[in-house]
């Protein structure tokens, strides 16, 4: 059979539902008769871990290519050739004395946020994702994606004197609006799947699969495709199907999990965690319970995004500063990581510690999985992406904004060097690194907030920084 050639932006649409679809020869097709640009768009994902990491924990050994991952690292052994650590970077504009909120707030601005009590908040500036999300986000249905685990906490931390919201919070769209996340991952699956169609038969299509919603238009699609893309296109939607089937039973374990701790139901809607049939897991049970799959599911959904190009621009938040999130449920650990974090030098507390910093990366690894089994032409959905995985701080006892923990992974359409570790002179703007980011992001900025230029050696493999 020959393959049709088919635009990029083609959808399956039902009633309620549309669903972008990755990227097929036939688009390949369509796309080399009209231009000779790479399809693949690169796109930007940021991940953002509370706390910092356990001191002399998760430093690299070695410089360049002959480095050898540590402790804390080393559940992302399977993708160390897709990997820049780097060391040595720094947020000088949080450099203030404030505990948790500066370093959350102005991550991703490189700026000093506004110290208030109230909701006046004021970052300084746009974040760097934000900054790529204007300039292509109109390529996409969703500009970007914001995504994480934690409700934004309201009220203020009198220890610091800052109101909380700082710290739910790392995107910026203008330097006095935070861009809310969505920590539902069924209201999440919908913002990327279904349309807003107005009337009965709309709002009934809700309590369906979207599978099934636009299932007539995919046997439709198939016709014009050749063995390779049926292939594909069944593997896409089979993915879709089981995000949402898998949040669909998270949502129920949540539910299960309320009620077997003497919870009304009326508690459920009081804290707005029911959307049709679900709960919302991230609201019925804050301070303990395994919220891996809840993590993986929101990881997935970043996946999805990009590999339906939806969205070319994304960001992750683990926890909110000074979230009470309990980590009880792996072994060897008993508390908050928060908590945990002032470890005091206490050999248990960062024994513990250094475990709680290797789940977060063993959920990174799960995500670079995914996205490393995607083809795309000649290449995968990983290597045509940048995942930023950072901490605001170093060592969370001592809220150190020095040195902090930054990893990049994926190649960036070919124009990152990976599988080195890279260590810079101390303070090294970490702006410097969003300089490189945003150029290959089609954003060619020169300066970004306290930056001296692009971060060096990012796409030279010779490149080996300073000793480390």
């Amino acid at each position: 059979m020959k393959t049709t050639p088919l635009s990029r932006r083609t959808m399956l649409k039902g009633l309620g539902a549309t669903l972008c679809l990755p990227l097929l020869e036939a688009m390949r097709l369509a796309t080399r008769a009209a231009t000779t640009a790479n399809p693949s768009p690169v796109r930007l994902a940021v991940l953002y871990m509370p706390n910092g990491v356990c001191p002399g924990k998760w430093n690299p050994t070695g410089a360049g290519r002959s480095f050898e991952l540590s402790p804390i690292l080393q559940p992302l052994a399977p993708h160390k050739d897709e990997l820049l650590v780097l060391r040595n970077l720094w947020n000088a504009a949080s450099n203030t004395g404030d505990g948790h909120y500066v370093k959350t707030g102005g991550f991703l601005t490189g700026t000093t946020i506004t110290r208030t009590t109230g909701s006046d908040l004021r970052s300084g500036a746009v974040s760097m994702d934000q900054v790529a999300a204007k300039r292509v986000g109109h390529l996409t249905p969703l500009p970007s994606l914001e995504l994480g685990i934690d409700p934004p906490a309201t009220g203020v931390d009198t220890n610091v004197g800052y109101t909380q919201l700082y710290g739910a919070h790392i995107s910026w769209s203008t330097p006095t609006t935070p861009l809310a996340k969505e920590i539902n991952p069924r209201a999440a699956f919908d913002r990327l799947f279904r349309s807003n169609a107005p009337g009965r038969a709309a709002e009934a299509a809700k309590n369906r699969s979207v599978i099934d919603l636009v299932l007539e238009d995919a046997r439709r699609l198939q016709k014009r495709l050749g063995a390779d893309d049926r292939q594909k296109l069944d593997e896409y939607l089979e993915s879709v199907r089981s995000v949402e089937q898998r949040i669909a039973f998270d949502a129920q374990r949540q539910r299960e999990t309320v009620r077997s701790d003497g919870l009304a139901e009326r508690a459920i809607k009081d804290l707005g965690a029911r959307i049709d049939a679900y709960a919302d897991p991230a609201r019925v049970s804050e301070r303990k319970g395994d919220h891996t799959e809840h993590v993986r599911i929101m990881l997935d959904l970043m996946v999805l995004g990009f590999w339906t190009d939806s969205t070319r621009v994304s960001t992750f938040m683990f926890g909110n500063a000074v979230s009470p999130r309990n980590f009880s449920f792996l072994d060897g650990v008993s508390g908050g990581f928060h908590e945990i974090s002032h470890h005091k030098n206490d050999p248990e507390k960062m024994a513990q510690y250094q475990r709680i910093n290797a789940w977060h990366y063993e959920q990174f690894a799960y995500m670079l999985g995914k996205m490393r089994a995607i083809r795309e032409g000649g290449r995968t959905l990983l290597d045509n992406s940048m995942l930023l995985f950072g901490a605001g701080m170093h060592d969370g006892n001592a809220h150190d904004p020095h040195k902090l923990p930054i990893v990049v992974a994926g190649r960036g359409g070919g124009t990152l060097a990976t599988g080195r570790a890279l260590a810079y002179e101390n303070n090294t703007p970490l702006t410097n690194l969003y300089v490189g980011m945003l150029r290959r992001m089609g954003t060619p900025v020169e300066k970004f907030a306290d930056s001296t230029g692009e971060l060096a050696g990012l796409g030279d493999a010779a490149f080996s920084g300073r000793e480390a």
